[in-house]
């Protein structure tokens, strides 16, 4: 059983049991989270697609660490310029673990 949840503008793929990288989201580690913004079900043959969500399904998370992903670098460059831009980038994200799908 899976179900494709939306949080944070984008969309997610989950299973029970899961760990995910998500949009930093508003929670203290340990607190419980539910995703209520459910896009499909599919449980085997049965597949339940919503327009848009799926009305009466919810998915618990439990929030395990809020951190900062690896850093990018933007690094920009204009020829027979002389203009050279070097920028670091971080972006926070929460890592949840995914609980039960309901």
């Amino acid at each position: 059983m899976y179900a494709v949840i939306e949080t944070g503008g984008k969309q997610y793929t989950v299973h029970e049991g899961d760990l995910v990288k998500v949009e930093k989201l508003d929670a203290n580690e340990g607190d419980a989270v539910v995703f209520d913004k459910v896009l499909l079900v599919a449980d085997g043959d049965k597949v339940n697609v919503g327009k848009p969500y799926v009305s009466d399904t919810k998915v618990e998370a439990k929030v395990l660490k809020q951190a900062k992903d690896k850093k990018v670098i933007v690094y920009k460059f204009k020829a027979k310029k002389n203009e050279r831009i070097k920028r670091g980038h971080r972006q926070p994200y929460t890592l949840v673990e995914i609980g039960k799908l309901a």
